[in-house]
């Protein structure tokens, strides 16, 4: 029983992760139960485990597109977990550069803590997957962040670029971020910079 509440505790503290938004605004803000067929709501942002269940689906549909063979599975794990160390550290906006300084340190204090509730097994088997997603050292993890690059980009595209807008974020920025889905995925890449070229031609970025 002693596994089995460190468990569940550790499941309870993920619930966290539902009301940690990002920066990234979900595309559909019609309310679909209003009784009219497009009655808008207020722009909403999504939430980290909005986020990281569109990645898991991302992994699952997009598998075939890696550079090379991977264990699917240890990738849904990644994705899964990688950002629940945001329950202490706090979502850092990627093109904020003065957060991003301090954020490995606040995210090692957060992991420490948040994968301690886990039993031992547990505990080593996340701590590791998400180091090793950090390191971008191995099949995977270079898929699996080329699908944490790839999401918020697709979803800022599609929305017209708001996000990007209200940070004044900069084309060479996002070119410099993102040209790391190639490390995983060269046909994603492809696929994806020629929607950053258009959205410097549309005005979406500076």
């Amino acid at each position: 029983m002693e596994r089995l509440k460190k468990q569940m505790e550790f499941l309870l503290e993920l619930d966290k992760m539902k009301n940690l938004y990002r920066q990234t605004y979900i595309i559909n803000d019609y309310d679909r139960h209003s009784g009219e067929s497009e009655s808008p709501r207020p722009p909403r942002k999504e939430n980290d485990a909005e986020h990281s269940f569109h990645l898991a689906i991302f992994a699952v549909i997009l598998s075939e597109y890696s550079n090379v063979p991977i264990d699917l599975l240890k990738v849904i794990k990644m994705v899964l977990i990688h950002d629940v160390v945001e329950i202490d550290a706090g979502d850092t906006y990627c093109y904020d550069t003065e957060a991003n300084k301090t954020k490995r340190d606040r995210e090692v204090k957060a992991a420490d803590r948040l994968f301690g509730l886990l039993p031992d097994d547990q505990q080593k088997e996340f701590r590791d997957l998400w180091e090793e997603f950090e390191a971008e050292n191995t099949p995977e993890a270079k898929f699996a962040v080329a699908l944490d690059r790839m999401q918020p980009m697709l979803m800022n595209y599609t929305k017209d670029g708001k996000s990007w807008k209200e940070h004044g974020v900069h084309y060479d920025s996002v070119i410099s971020r993102n040209s790391k889905i190639s490390n995983g995925a060269e046909e994603l890449w492809a696929y994806m910079k020629p929607l950053i070229d258009k959205s410097k031609e549309d005005g979406l970025l500076l």
